[in-house]
């Protein structure tokens, strides 16, 4: 996954933010505020530049914290990218063009009825610890997720479909499915130790964040943490596919975004990655600025608002309290007509987005949708008043709309007190809106997951990250998302629930054929358009910078124009080269190694330096 805070990653790399799912213990950690800005107590040591004792340290600043390193629980993008860089997953995605390529499986087949899939596990593929990584801690991963809930809190939906799964040999697993299933080569789910995992009591409750260093077999080790103020990891030199070429690598939190373009600055961090992009004035003044190169790239990310539609739990027990006139989908259609997108586009971001349209973003072409002319909800603030004066929403004789209740409407959006984008739009709302008569009170807070869990907003600024198969992000608005009880956390974004979807999902899942799964995904994105609980405001650019002095070269994905932060694998991170490393690949600007198959053999092929355009950013999100 990858995933929402609710920037989800679907990093899964999709949760903006997956959604900001905050767990047991994963408290806050104290900040100190100086001058306005915040800073992390007692920082990691020697995050930045190399430290007293030699060691090439690649620091990024980030302006998300980490919701769990369970990989059972996180839905982050900023957890889920640590996750690809600690654990294998059965496949990965080529850097260049996101076509599927080995991960801990070398090959895998099919039978002829698609219901039995076999993997072929890599030999040379071994935990921090010392102990080989094998098929039987593929099946044990996959076992526990299909019997225990809280192992299935972040990634159940890739499961929920599998009816056996074995491991008859160290090198071979066998997955047999109720019912045939086209995500079997994106099995965006990290592979845990058996021998590590099968000790813990509640997945539902531990979080991975006591004992380091934490046991993995990917490109890096997580040797320490420090909850809203840093991880660490170091370079694992046994990975398989070699090891990175810095010696470490730490992730390091700023509430405050300035506070990080400052400290980029400085060359106090290596990367700055945004809030979950850098804004417009601070692109600008980072241009042209020595030693420092700007990214702006198309994105793997959407950015809406998300509707409350009667929040509920699977057992049909209401929750929370979002406004009744919200049920309304004339209601919900007349906010989409008072919203104007290219304002959002031009005056907000200042050009480094796309204007919104279905639920996945043109990066992806394949799957990307957009209205017909007789469909589209356009900006029209005339027939936004219509719809709401046909809904029975009229306005009394102070020109305040009313609900059924006889009282002024005033619809409380969620906002993340650290994107300024959130903020800025909530006033375009407050003016838009208010000229319909409807009052916004902008509920801004540093975290917006206990009211988001509980149902109680009436809107909310959302985005994910969109991997490059939407199985995940199209999931996470199914029935069988939703929470088991009110008390219970589910995998649902903002608890929508339609029949006429979920039969969508289930026929998207099911077929094989590009083209008509394609079809079958545009479909269901035209039905949430129409529904109106998700207005996709925007996708936009990932805008992100780094130090050439502290980073020779590294990788974008797609090569020709993406993203450096929240990739769709380890490749950023992995390949990246220390300026004074000597090493002759690559210049300052984005470049790399690309991963192909040929003939089921992998091939290595060095890459020159890449131009990278235009957009991206999530939730956090998911990856």
């Amino acid at each position: 996954m990858d995933t929402n805070d609710q920037y989800g990653d679907q990093q899964r790399t999709a949760r903006t933010p997956g959604r900001m799912r905050l767990v047991a213990a994963a408290g806050a950690a104290a900040l100190t505020l100086t001058a306005g800005l915040a800073t992390p107590l007692n920082p990691a040591p020697q995050q930045a530049r190399a430290a007293d004792d030699g060691k090439k340290v690649l620091t990024v600043a980030v302006a998300q914290s980490v919701d769990s390193l369970s990989p059972f629980l996180a839905v982050r993008l900023l957890s889920t990218s640590i996750h690809r860089l600690t654990y294998e997953y059965l496949t990965n995605y080529d850097p260049k063009d996101n076509h599927v390529i080995p991960g801990l499986a070398t090959k895998w087949e099919s039978s002829p009825d698609k219901l039995t899939w076999t993997y072929t596990i890599r030999s040379d593929s071994k935990w921090s610890d010392g102990k080989q990584a094998t098929a039987e801690d593929a099946a044990w991963t996959f076992n526990t997720m299909m019997t225990d809930e809280g192992a299935a809190t972040a990634n159940g939906s890739f499961v929920g479909n599998f009816e056996k799964v074995t491991a008859p040999s160290p090198t071979q697993l066998v997955i047999k499915l109720k019912k045939p299933q086209a995500t079997m080569t994106a099995l965006d789910v990290p592979i845990v130790p058996k021998h590590v995992w099968e000790k813990v009591d509640d997945y539902a409750k531990f979080n991975n964040d006591k004992d380091f260093p934490i046991v993995g077999n990917g490109p890096f080790v997580l040797t320490d943490y420090k909850a809203d103020s840093y991880v660490r990891l170091k370079a694992n030199k046994d990975f398989w596919r070699g090891a990175p070429k810095f010696d470490e690598l730490v992730f390091r939190y700023y509430k405050d975004q300035d506070a990080a373009v400052s400290a980029l600055r400085k060359g106090e961090v290596s990367f700055v990655a945004g809030s979950p992009s850098l804004t417009p004035a601070q692109a600008a003044s980072l241009k042209g600025e020595k030693n420092i190169k700007v990214n702006d790239a198309p994105g793997r990310r959407f950015y809406a608002l998300a509707t409350n539609p009667g929040a509920k739990a699977k057992n049909g027990e209401k929750m929370g309290d979002g406004h009744p006139s919200l049920l309304d989908q004339r209601v919900r259609q007349a906010l989409f007509r008072a919203v104007d997108r290219k304002t959002i586009i031009d005056k907000v971001f200042q050009g480094h987005a796309v204007e919104g349209a279905g639920y996945i973003p043109p990066r992806f072409s394949q799957y990307f949708w957009k209205p017909s002319p007789d469909q589209e909800l356009a900006y029209d603030p005339a027939e936004a008043a219509k719809l709401l004066d046909q809904a029975g929403i009229k306005k009394n004789g102070d020109g305040k709309r009313v609900g059924k209740d006889g009282k002024p409407i005033n619809y409380r959006v969620l906002c993340h007190a650290t994107d300024p984008n959130d903020k800025a739009i909530g006033k375009y709302l407050q003016e838009w809106w208010g000229e319909l008569g409807i009052g916004v009170t902008l509920n801004c807070l540093d975290n917006v997951t206990d009211p988001w869990l509980a149902g109680e907003y009436d809107l909310a600024f959302d985005g994910w990250s969109v991997n490059p198969d939407p199985d995940f992000v199209l999931s996470i608005h199914t029935c069988a998302a939703l929470p088991a009880t009110p008390k219970d956390t589910g995998a649902t974004d903002n608890f929508i629930c339609d029949k006429k979807y979920d039969e969508l999902y289930a026929q998207q899942l099911a077929e094989y054929d590009p083209a008509k799964r394609a079809d079958i995904v545009k479909q269901m994105e035209s039905r949430l358009y129409d529904l109106g609980y998700m207005n996709v405001m925007a996708y936009p650019n990932a805008v992100e910078a780094y130090r050439t002095d502290q980073i020779k070269s590294i990788t974008t994905m797609p090569a020709k124009a993406g993203n450096i932060y929240g990739q769709d694998g380890y490749w950023s991170w992995w390949s990246a080269v220390p300026a004074d490393s000597g090493d002759s690949s690559g210049d300052s600007s984005s470049a790399g190694v690309v991963i192909g198959i040929v003939a089921g053999v992998v091939v290595l092929v060095g890459l020159g330096a890449f131009v990278a355009m235009r957009r991206r950013a999530t939730a956090e999100e998911r990856e």
